[in-house]
């Protein structure tokens, strides 16, 4: 698996962070009928229990809003990417129907509030670090253009930085390409439920993206 950390820089403006990480082989396909099923079932549950006022208060959206705050980044300007998809569900806005892969994504983050970031490895230089970003950080953000990283939790290779909670990098993205799948749960506290996120994106994962050689680890700091 590749080696992911959490740099010191990081660490000592939040301290309470770990990220649940799943690396597979997979078959990037077409949306699945029975996968949109489940989304649809879940947005009209949410829907019925969930005002966009509330949504701020889900514990993993909460807790990462408060990282954002420690890090100097104004979560309502540079919202998460899982209460953006949640606003817009809760709105009756359709939800993008790109690929599996994408919409396995939207599927765990709706149901479980963690911004979740989904790259091929291939793609990805060297190591993996968890860091802030900095003054000088930008990337082409997918659907989004150029995004001002800095201050964001950001995750850099080699080349540079290439995912946030925020919006992932054009850079690292999945395509219908894509065989050697990484996805990284971004956790800013609400720790007990990141082992469960994973089983239940295992199975997923299993069930609409054929995954193999499944290996899976949380990292702490």
């Amino acid at each position: 698996m590749v080696k992911i950390s959490i740099s010191n820089d990081f660490l000592q403006k939040w301290a309470d962070v770990q990220l649940g990480c799943i690396e597979c082989n997979v078959q990037v396909i077409d949306p699945v009928d029975e996968m949109w099923n489940e989304i649809d079932a879940l947005c009209e549950k949410m829907k019925d229990t969930l005002t966009i006022e509330q949504i701020s208060q889900i514990p993993a959206i909460n807790k990462a809003r408060k990282a954002y705050r420690a890090l100097g980044k104004d979560p309502a300007r540079y919202r998460l990417s899982a209460e953006a998809l949640t606003r817009r569900a809760l709105k009756n806005l359709d939800l993008y129907r790109l690929n599996n892969l994408v919409d396995l994504i939207n599927l765990v983050s709706l149901k479980t509030g963690f911004s979740i970031g989904a790259y091929d490895v291939d793609k990805i230089e060297g190591e993996i670090f968890l860091s802030v970003g900095e003054v000088s950080d930008v990337y082409e953000a997918l659907g989004r253009g150029i995004l001002n990283i800095e201050s964001l939790p950001v995750l850099r290779d080699n080349s540079g930085a290439f995912g946030s909670p925020t919006s992932d990098s054009l850079r690292t993205g999945i395509t219908s390409e894509t065989t050697h799948f990484l996805m990284v749960i971004f956790g800013f506290g609400n720790h007990d439920q990141i082992e469960d996120t994973i089983q239940f994106s295992e199975r997923l994962l299993v069930n609409y993206a054929m995954a193999t050689n499944i290996e899976k680890q949380i990292i702490r700091p």
